[in-house]
C-alpha cells in the first residue's frame, strides 16, 4: 500500500476509529472490524478521513462515489489553472509603421489568449544612447492597447535591451462604455415667472 492511499475497510491498521455515519452522525469509538459491519450492513464502505487523529477517523460512504467525485474536483481544478505563458515581442528603434502594426496584434492576440507579454526595444551598437526611443515606442505601444493590459514591470533598461511586461487585465476590470445619457425634460414655467406673465398678458 502506498503511503498516500486512502485505506478502506479491512486496510484499517488502527486498533479502534471514531466512526462517523454517512450522515454525519457520530457513532463513536470502535474497532475497524465493528465499523465494517455497520457499513456493510448499509452496502457501504469505511473510509479512514483522518489518519493522523488519535484515535483515526472514519467515515462510512460510498467509495467508488467519493472516488469518482474526488476525480472531478480535481479534474476541475487543473482546468482552472492555466499555465502563464510569457509571449516576447520584440521592436527595433526604426521598426516600420506596417510592422508596428503588426506587433501590436500579435500582442493583443496573446493578451486575449491570457499570456503575459515582454514587449521588447532592441538596441544595437551606438542606437543604445538613444533610451527615449525606447521608451516612445514603449509608451506608444501601451497606448494602442489602451484599457486591455495592466504594466507589471514598467519599461527600463536590462543590458543592451529595453522591455516592460504587461498582463491581461481582468474582464471584470475593463473599462466599460458610458451609456448616453437623456437629455435632460425642461421644467414647466412656474407661475408668476416674466414668460408665463408675457403670455397671460397676450391672451388679453
Amino acid at each position: 500500500m502506498r503511503a498516500n492511499e486512502t485505506r478502506i475497510n479491512d486496510g484499517i491498521r488502527a486498533a479502534e476509529v471514531r466512526v462517523i455515519d454517512e450522515d454525519g452522525t457520530q457513532l463513536g469509538v470502535m474497532t475497524p472490524h465493528e465499523a465494517v459491519r455497520v457499513a456493510e450492513a448499509k452496502g457501504l464502505d469505511v473510509v479512514e478521513v483522518s489518519p493522523t487523529a488519535n484515535p483515526p477517523v472514519c467515515r462510512i460512504m460510498d467509495y467508488g462515489k467519493y472516488k469518482f467525485m474526488e476525480a472531478k474536483r480535481e479534474h476541475a481544478a487543473r482546468a482552472k489553472q492555466k499555465n502563464i505563458v510569457v509571449k516576447e515581442v520584440k521592436f527595433r528603434p526604426r521598426t516600420d509603421d506596417h510592422d508596428f502594426d503588426f506587433k501590436v496584434k500579435h500582442i493583443l492576440r496573446f493578451l486575449e489568449e491570457g499570456d503575459k507579454v515582454k514587449v521588447v526595444v532592441m538596441f544595437r551598437g551606438r542606437e543604445v544612447v538613444h533610451r527615449d526611443i525606447g521608451y516612445r515606442i514603449i509608451e506608444e505601444v501601451l497606448v494602442r492597447i489602451g484599457e486591455r493590459c495592466i504594466v507589471e514591470k514598467p519599461a527600463g533598461i536590462d543590458g543592451r535591451d529595453m522591455h516592460a511586461i504587461i498582463i491581461p487585465r481582468p474582464v471584470e476590470q475593463l473599462v466599460k462604455k458610458v451609456k448616453p445619457t437623456k437629455p435632460p425634460v425642461p421644467k414647466a414655467e412656474e407661475p408668476g415667472s416674466e414668460e408665463a406673465g408675457a403670455k397671460v398678458a397676450g391672451s388679453l
